[in-house]
């Protein structure tokens, strides 16, 4: 991705999430609301906003659907903070990795209580001569 790219998307997220808490008074976004990314077309005539929503599943799809209907106003809000030819036109999306990764953790927390020991494992293959003693490398 050109740098130039990754500059207005940085721009456009710290922007949107100044806009977010300071100007929108849409009760359906009073809710916890982080901008996780922001993904800009070459052209950058459009953005994709990934949205993070602390909540049940409702609360997200009722967060999404006031941020979206507050699209037109944060693109003109946009418009004088921004040093661009065109202002950008916004689509909102969930970004559901946050939720995925706390997910996997979860599995491989599981997955390590109830593993047995390896180092009592490998001390018992040690002492017997097992094949981990002899693959071991003397230098």
């Amino acid at each position: 991705m050109p740098r130039r790219i990754e500059r207005v998307n940085e721009l456009l997220r710290q922007e949107i999430s100044l806009l977010l808490a300071r100007q929108i008074k849409d009760p359906r976004l009073r809710v916890v609301i982080s901008i996780t990314r922001v993904r800009t077309s070459n052209d950058l005539r459009s953005a994709e906003v990934f949205l993070s929503v602390m909540g049940d599943p409702e609360t997200k799809l009722t967060a999404l659907k006031g941020i979206r209907s507050a699209a037109s106003f944060l693109r003109r809000e946009l418009r004088p903070r921004l040093t661009l030819r065109h202002t950008p036109f916004l689509t909102f999306s969930l970004d559901e990795s946050l939720e995925e990764t706390g997910h996997l953790l979860e599995i491989m927390n599981t997955i390590r209580e109830n593993e047995p020991d390896l180092e009592s494992i490998i001390e018992v293959d040690d002492r017997s001569g097992g094949p981990l003693a002899s693959s071991s490398r003397s230098n």
